[in-house]
């Protein structure tokens, strides 16, 4: 007997939250219904997928393999769906476009109200999330799209690129580096940097493109936001290092910190979409690309 749609829906879902409760809850069925159902696939299966105790939710090696099957499934009969429900219409019916944090608030509110002016049929559906979920949730058909940062691990993923995004260095009131028109890196040494705390790829781009380490810095991981980092440095606990793309959407606010270019051109992120590349709506997803980055030369340059 071959597992059904649901098991390798509960699979991914208790892989996800490491839960029983909590992978049941996520997929509106009660506790008992999702362990049965688990039970069932791994004596189907004649392997071990979950090792169960009562503190936490393990995942077999052999469970990651499969997991990875899966996701992958899960996304071709999402698919197989899209090529049923294809428009002769460009960008028209539902979109469910994953975002991450860090781009999310600054570029989708410019362009949303374009978009439904020039594509009224399309139905957008947003979820803003970390890269890995997101990720996890494209593999396995919950997300149609995705807009991240790249580099960033995509298999079996398409990608384009939408365009790039600089790094600019926010400085606290008063600080030392605000009489230099551009800075360098190697002024950062010693410098206290505040950074986004674990999960945000943005932290390990930034760190990146400025070539930045903790053998040269002091780097300080507790940022929940831009937002956040923001009103750290202005209350005078560090520097930080804001994407463009940001500053252009007012992540400042009213706190009048300065804002510094670096003398390397290409201290920067690379922000781009990607897309299951079984999926049928490609030609959709490139025309959208388009329209973002048409959009994005109306507005302030990037």
């Amino acid at each position: 007997m071959s597992p059904s749609l649901k098991q390798l829906k509960y699979l991914c879902a208790v892989a996800e939250h490491r839960h029983f409760s909590k992978a049941a809850a996520s997929c509106h069925v009660t506790q008992s219904t999702l362990s049965a159902a688990i039970q069932e696939l791994e004596s189907q299966l004649g392997a071990v997928i979950f090792e169960r105790n009562k503190k936490s939710v393990l995942i077999t090696p052999l469970g990651e393999k499969l997991l990875i099957q899966a996701r992958r499934i899960l996304g071709d009969v999402e698919d197989f769906v899209s090529v049923a429900k294809a428009h002769d219409e460009d960008l028209a019916g539902d979109l469910r476009l994953g975002v991450i944090p860090t781009i999310g608030p600054f570029l989708l509110p410019a362009i949303l109200s374009d978009l439904r002016k020039s594509y009224g049929k399309l139905k957008l559906y947003l979820k803003e999330e970390m890269s890995e979920q997101l990720v996890q949730q494209l593999q396995q058909g919950k997300l149609d799209l995705l807009i991240l940062a790249f580099p960033y691990p995509l298999p079996d993923m398409e990608t384009v690129s939408l365009f790039s995004d600089e790094f600019l260095l926010c400085l606290p009131p008063g600080h030392s580096l605000e009489k230099f028109e551009k800075v360098k890196q190697r002024q950062l040494k010693g410098e206290s940097i505040l950074l986004l705390e674990e999960g945000h790829c943005l932290r390990d781009h930034a760190l990146e493109a400025c070539k930045l380490d903790t053998a040269n810095a002091d780097l300080v991981y507790q940022g929940t936001s831009l937002h956040t980092l923001v009103q750290m440095v202005a209350n005078g606990l560090g520097m930080t290092l804001l994407p463009a793309i940001s500053i252009n959407g007012d992540v400042l606010g009213d706190t009048h910190l300065q804002i510094k270019h670096f003398s390397n051109d290409n201290v920067s992120r690379e922000i781009g979409m990607a897309w299951r590349k079984s999926d049928p709506r490609r030609d959709d997803y490139l025309l959208l690309a388009e329209f973002i980055r048409e959009h994005l030369k109306k507005g302030p340059s990037h």
